[in-house]
């Protein structure tokens, strides 16, 4: 049975404050839950009998508790009601493992909604990025909503909030890129592109001005045709994953 106490802390954690205070945050569905075990340590569970039934092998820690499906649906922060339901506590990512003379490092500067941080994390993970520095006032990345847009790579990506000025003040050496409306196309930039720190901006106002102080190699995505009026702009997600794959399609 999932006591209302339970249930009561699924709620409390939709709450950045009570994921902060916590150090603890919502998963649910099946992919995202079984993603994250092992990865994060689970506080508790709750699924149905036979959902345990199908995959006790894949499970490692945390109170399993057995739940009918209108438990699932009170405790649910999703619109329709999932197969299982998991609280999971953070782990302590070192910011000096992100290395930007060493590998590509992702950097979001302001990105507000949680949906395209989810899917830039899933979009990282798919590319083999293994980094993420946010500045202190992008979305949580733990928030519900970026979990389940991530669909369980949050698993594989070292997830650091930082300032971001100090963070390239502090890898001077690196290799800093940035995306701009008036950059070089990134379609015209040298081959191979091994190691570096590609920053991207917020959807409304792109990447602050201490931060494009610091960007190195200003770099765009153009508009095909050239002359075409068209967008204004792209989705910050969507930039990101273009810029991610054409860095990889670079990289040998």
């Amino acid at each position: 049975m999932l006591s209302k106490a339970k249930i009561k802390q699924v709620h409390a954690l939709e709450l950045k404050k009570h994921r902060d205070e916590q150090q603890a945050f919502v998963a649910e569905g099946t992919k995202t839950v079984i993603d994250l075990m092992g990865t994060f340590a689970c506080e508790w569970i709750a699924a149905r009998p036979e959902w345990f039934d199908a995959h006790a092998y894949q499970l490692s820690d945390g109170e399993r508790i057995e739940a009918d499906r209108d438990e699932l649906h009170r405790a649910s922060l999703l619109k329709s009601p999932p197969e299982v339901i998991a609280i999971f506590h953070r782990r302590e990512d070192d910011l000096r493992s992100a290395d930007p003379t060493q590998e590509w490092v992702i950097a979001l500067d302001g990105v507000q909604d949680p949906g395209n941080l989810g899917t830039v994390i899933r979009t990282a993970d798919w590319l083999g990025y293994t980094h993420l520095v946010c500045s202190p006032d992008t979305a949580d990345a733990f928030g519900p909503k970026a979990i389940q847009s991530a669909m369980g790579s949050t698993a594989r990506i070292h997830i650091h909030y930082t300032d971001l000025p100090a963070f390239i003040r502090s890898h001077s050496e690196a290799m800093t890129y940035g995306t701009f409306a008036d950059g070089t196309s990134l379609y015209d930039l040298p081959s191979p592109l091994t190691a570096g720190l590609l920053v991207m901006g917020s959807e409304g106002r792109g990447i602050r001005p201490e931060v494009a102080a610091l960007v190195t190699h200003r770099i765009g995505i153009p508009r095909y045709p050239t002359d075409r009026h068209g967008a204004e702009s792209l989705n910050v997600a969507v930039a990101t994953a273009i810029v991610c794959a054409e860095i990889r399609r670079r990289a040998h």
